[in-house]
C-alpha cells in the first residue's frame, strides 16, 4: 500500500495537460465570462480534471467574492479569500486544489491576441510576469468590482448590438479593468512597455530558449546589438537580456521537474544543455540545490500541503 507521501509525488510527476482555448457554443469570439461554478460544471462535461495540473494556451482572471479558493500557479500556492484576484498568464502551470462549485466568483477567459498592442504592453500581458494573489486596498477594489460588472453586463447582451460591436466594447471594458488590475498588482510597466526591440526579443526567447542562452545570437537574428537588447530589456522587465533568458530557461526547468518524471539530464537537453553536468551548474547556481533535490523538495512540500521553498536569486 502506497503512503500519502508516494501518493502526491506520483500526481506531481504526471505529464501537464496541455490546454487549448475552446470557447463554448454561442459566446463571442475571444472571450468568455462565466462563474466558478459554471467552470466546474464546463470540466465536467468536457471529461476534464481541474484538479490536474494543466497548461493553458489563455488567460484567466479570477475576481473571488465569496469562498476561499486555493490553487497552484508554478509551483506557488494561493489562497484566495473573498475581494482577491488572481490573473493566470497563458503557459503557467494552474492546478486547482479545493472545489469551485461552492464558491461565487467570475472567471474571465482570453486568448493571447484578444487585447490591443497597446494593453498588451502596458500590462505584461504578453509576458511571463510571476503570478500572485491581489487583495486589491478600499479605494481600489470599488473601481475593479464596477468596471468586472460592466463587462459581465455587456457580455450578457449579445444581441443587443452586432457582432463586431459588441466584441469591441468587450474588448475595451477588458482593457480598462485589466490596466486597472495591473495597477494594483505591481505589473503596469509604462517605461520601455513600448519598446520594439525589447518585444521582439521576448518573442524570440519564447520561440528559442531551449536553443540558445546567448544574448548574442538573439541580438543578431534580430538586428540589434546587445546592447540596445540589454538596455530595452532592463526597462521594460528591470533585469538585463541574459537574465531574462535565463529566467525562462529555469521556469520551464522546473517545470519540468516538477510536473514530470523525465531524468535531469533529458529536462537539461530540452531546456538546452549539451551536457547533463552544464545544466545541473546552471540549476545550482540559480536555485541554490540541484535539480533532483529540487523535485524531491517540491513533492515533500506537496505531501506536507505546503509550498515549496523559496528559490534563491543570484
Amino acid at each position: 500500500m502506497k503512503k500519502n507521501g508516494q501518493i502526491a509525488e506520483e500526481a506531481l510527476l504526471r505529464d501537464v495537460a496541455d490546454i487549448p482555448y475552446r470557447p463554448s457554443a454561442g459566446a463571442p469570439p475571444g472571450i468568455e465570462v462565466l462563474s466558478l461554478a459554471d467552470l466546474t460544471a464546463r470540466a465536467h462535461g468536457r471529461r476534464a480534471d481541474l484538479h490536474r495540473p494543466g497548461r493553458p494556451a489563455f488567460h484567466q482572471l479570477v475576481a473571488l467574492r465569496a469562498g476561499t479558493v486555493r490553487c497552484s500557479i508554478d509551483f506557488t500556492t494561493h489562497a484566495l479569500a473573498p475581494g482577491d484576484w488572481l490573473w493566470v498568464r497563458p503557459g503557467q502551470v494552474v492546478q486547482f486544489l479545493t472545489p469551485l462549485d461552492r464558491t461565487d466568483g467570475r472567471l474571465i477567459v482570453f486568448p493571447a491576441g484578444f487585447l490591443s498592442g497597446t494593453t498588451d504592453a502596458l500590462t505584461g500581458a504578453a509576458g511571463h510576469s510571476r503570478c500572485r494573489r491581489v487583495t486589491p486596498p478600499a479605494g481600489e477594489a470599488a473601481p475593479l468590482d464596477r468596471l468586472l460588472d460592466a463587462l459581465v453586463d455587456e457580455y450578457g447582451r449579445l444581441s443587443d448590438l452586432p457582432l463586431a460591436a459588441h466584441i469591441e466594447a468587450l474588448r475595451h471594458l477588458l482593457s480598462a479593468l485589466l490596466l486597472r488590475f495591473a495597477q494594483v498588482e505591481g505589473s503596469l510597466s509604462p517605461d520601455g512597455a513600448h519598446s520594439e526591440p525589447f518585444r521582439r526579443f521576448r518573442e524570440a526567447v519564447e520561440q528559442d530558449f531551449a536553443r540558445t542562452h546567448r544574448v548574442e545570437d538573439y541580438a543578431a537574428r534580430l538586428g540589434y546589438s546587445a546592447r540596445t537588447l540589454t538596455r530595452a530589456t532592463r526597462a521594460a522587465a528591470g533585469c538585463g537580456a541574459k537574465r531574462f533568458i535565463d529566467d525562462r530557461v529555469l521556469l520551464e526547468a522546473k517545470r519540468l521537474l516538477v510536473h514530470t518524471a523525465l531524468p535531469p539530464a533529458a529536462i537539461g537537453e530540452r531546456t538546452g544543455f549539451t551536457h547533463p553536468t552544464a545544466f545541473s551548474a546552471f540549476f545550482r547556481q540559480h536555485t541554490g540545490t540541484t535539480p533532483t533535490a529540487f523535485r524531491e523538495l517540491v513533492a515533500g512540500a506537496a505531501a506536507r500541503g505546503a509550498g515549496p521553498p523559496a528559490p534563491r536569486r543570484s
